[in-house]
């Protein structure tokens, strides 16, 4: 194999100098540090705003302090229809690229456990949500011939040049929570609940580019070193609530989950190390506390409306092993922020009928920063980016729904959308890292950017028993 020696220029953020993948802080930020998943039509159609609401179970996500507030047990089950379209675009070229899943996305229910004679306890509920997403992804970036590369032997007489001609990353898997917990109520007017909660993903990730020959117009196909990567990983982490009526229209509630811990089991592909080969590697990550306020209005029987702000109190952070989880810890330590989201969601009752609806707003988990990156007229420089890796995220939902009193049938539309930049292509060659194929590594010190847009339109129909 000869590899290439043409160096390009130094990267001011200290990770994109060493010797880890974007694919790796994606997951880190968009897959393990992300907890929120889909939850019943109702949860949905809210924008999953109910924390001081409940009467759900899928207020478990926010606060189990809302299992307290049902008065009735209940069971239902949700089918996700998840619809994902990715926009990638680079020099005025652009590619779409379509995902479509049908599954269970959630089961659950309460089970309201009356406690009678003159005790200020009402009831203790106890509550169970599944709920389970796929986090399939695929974008790819269109060539661009400005962004070419020379590869020569060892004695530095050049071989060939090649020019980039696109890339993908290319994930497969789901991730899903299950979630247990305690509610009480107390006099009708505090609510209080704990739970547990078990997290389980498993992520297949690709990172390729190709690359035109200019000695005979061939294009092949060379692979990021350390990809392809499977992970299987579980994870754990605890949850308390707390619920209380100002008054018979005013509610407010506080809600604080630990840190998930997850352990990660990765089974990745490494070349020349110091032949091509399969290795395994353990790793644990703990995600970010989370804090959640929320405040809710109900002037009467048929109308509700909620309001959560969430708040990561911590970053993500690795346990070190070695060189490679200290990069990150780094990494996270300068250039992530504290995510914050809000939420707002109203249910309007006419007779049986439910009418619901929602908003929310997730900021970018990453600040702005500033990479070495090539235009497009293939030239690199260096420049800063807002929405680096992973972007802001906006969320609507709305959804209708009838009570039969014993069963209920509810269905939700949501749109979730987002754009962030996608940087790849860069590759050390002083730490091994470049792109791979049966002949050649290309190594570069500057990224090629594009501009991924993230649609997703979301139904959901759910079907429920009262008892």
């Amino acid at each position: 194999m000869i590899k290439k020696s043409f160096i390009i220029l130094g990267i001011s953020a200290a990770y994109f100098v060493n010797a880890q993948d974007i694919s790796t802080l994606r997951n880190t930020a968009d897959v393990y540090s992300n907890s929120s998943l889909y939850g019943t039509s109702k949860y949905n159609a809210m924008a999953g705003s109910m924390g001081a609401l409940g009467g759900d179970f899928s207020v478990l996500n926010s606060n189990p302090a809302g299992i307290g507030v049902s008065i009735t047990s209940e069971i239902s089950g949700t089918l996700a229809i998840q619809n994902s379209k990715n926009a990638t675009s680079l020099a005025g070229k652009s590619f779409d690229y379509k995902v479509n899943r049908t599954d269970l996305g959630n089961v659950g229910g309460v089970m309201a456990l009356k406690i009678d004679g003159a005790s200020p306890w009402k009831f203790v509920n106890i509550g169970v949500n599944y709920s389970s997403q796929s986090i399939e992804d695929y974008s790819e970036t269109p060539g661009n011939s400005n962004v070419n590369f020379n590869i020569n032997d060892g004695t530095g007489a050049l071989i060939e040049n090649v020019a980039f001609s696109g890339h993908a990353y290319n994930r497969y898997g789901d991730v899903s929570k299950m979630s247990i917990a305690v509610g009480g109520n107390y006099d009708n007017r505090i609510y209080v609940g704990a739970g547990l909660n078990f997290h389980n993903a498993n992520i297949d990730q690709y990172d390729s580019a190709a690359f035109d020959s200019s000695a005979n117009g061939s294009t092949s196909v060379y692979n990021k070193q350390y990809t392809p990567f499977s992970e299987a990983s579980n994870g754990f982490s605890a949850t308390i609530g707390i619920i209380g009526k100002i008054n018979p229209q005013f509610r407010v509630g506080a809600a604080l989950e630990t840190p998930t811990w997850w352990s990660i089991a990765r089974v990745y592909n490494e070349y020349e190390n110091p032949t091509d080969g399969t290795y395994t590697e353990d790793r644990n990550l703990s995600t970010p506390m989370k804090a959640t306020l929320s405040a809710a209005f109900v002037p009467n029987k048929n109308f509700a409306i909620n309001v959560d702000y969430s708040l990561g109190l911590t970053k993500p952070k690795y346990k070190v092993y070695g060189n490679a989880e200290t990069e990150l810890n780094n990494f996270f330590s300068d250039n992530s922020k504290n995510l914050s989201e809000v939420k707002v969601g109203a249910e309007y009752r006419i007779q049986a009928f439910r009418l619901r609806g929602g908003y929310g707003f997730a900021s970018s988990p990453f600040d702005s920063m500033s990479i070495s990156s090539f235009s497009d007229n293939g030239t690199a420089g260096n420049n800063s980016y807002d929405n680096l890796i992973v972007g802001k995220r906006s969320t609507i939902g709305a959804g209708i729904g009838y009570d039969f009193k014993s069963f209920y049938i509810d269905a939700a539309y949501q749109n979730s959308s987002s754009e962030y930049k996608s940087p790849l292509l860069r590759g050390s060659a002083s730490n091994n890292t470049g792109y791979f194929s049966d002949n050649y590594i290309v190594e570069s010190d500057a990224s090629v950017v594009s501009n991924v847009k993230n649609t997703r339109d979301n139904f959901f129909i759910t079907l429920g028993w009262k008892f």
